[in-house]
């Protein structure tokens, strides 16, 4: 495809199809031009770097997010849909997590998320620094919730490169990993007769668990100051 019939945003949706398949050291420019049938100075005529291509690509995921109108609901319940949104969609995409470690990540499609976020705080009767405060909270837990999944891809995927049996690999690391588990109290009750493989595997419902503690802790410091509004 020559340069002049390719656009930026060809490129881009391009480049998040490759990134779910082969994660972020899979992404470069000779692998992405085979995708779009061009060269890869055809792609570097609209976009210079791989970095700049990665910030993009991070960028444009987050208009996945469906944002609930604030005033067609409650404040928690547009909370809920916009942390659960964004989890869902970094399960979706887990290189995102790798990104955001190692890349400048920003644009319209983060900030359209962030603005969103921080009005319906300040509804719920935040003032504008805390609702500062308590998006990023949820922000962080909710990133820190899927880095788990994005690990075990990227794992996996290291793994398999590395030219051995990835799952053998993992489940004989989980194995250790229950045997050393065994030596403490806490631990060895939880494990129980459950397999050592499913030692690193987190409980089910976590997410909904601790972003629902999260929230009823926002509620309770506003009924405190008695500033809630519409909860």
């Amino acid at each position: 495809m020559p340069r002049n019939t390719l656009t930026p945003d060809q490129i881009v949706r391009a480049a998040i199809e490759l990134l779910d398949e082969a994660g972020l050291d899979g992404l470069n420019m000779r692998s992405l031009g085979k995708r779009l049938g061009a060269a890869a100075t055809a792609i570097y005529w609209h976009i210079k770097t791989k970095d700049e291509l990665v910030r993009l690509a991070g960028d444009a995921i987050w208009v996945e997010v469906e944002l609930p109108d604030p005033d067609a609901t409650d404040w928690r319940t547009a909370a809920v849909a916009a942390a659960t949104g964004m989890h869902t969609m970094l399960l979706r995409h887990p290189w995102f997590g790798q990104a955001f470690g190692s890349h400048l990540l920003y644009g319209p499609g983060k900030s359209r998320y962030d603005d969103h976020t921080l009005a319906l705080y300040e509804r719920a009767g935040f003032a504008p620094a805390d609702a500062d405060r308590a998006a990023a909270t949820v922000f962080v837990f909710v990133l820190g919730s899927a880095l788990g999944s994005a690990a075990q891809v990227s794992l996996t995927r290291r793994l398999s490169r590395g030219g051995g049996d990835a799952e053998q690999q993992l489940a004989a690391a989980m194995a250790q990993a229950g045997e050393i588990a065994m030596r403490f109290p806490h631990l060895r009750a939880r494990l129980g007769t459950t397999a050592a493989t499913d030692y690193a595997a987190a409980p089910e419902s976590t997410f909904t668990f601790g972003l629902g503690s999260i929230l009823d802790g926002f509620e309770t410091l506003l009924a405190a100051e008695g500033r809630g509004r519409d909860a």
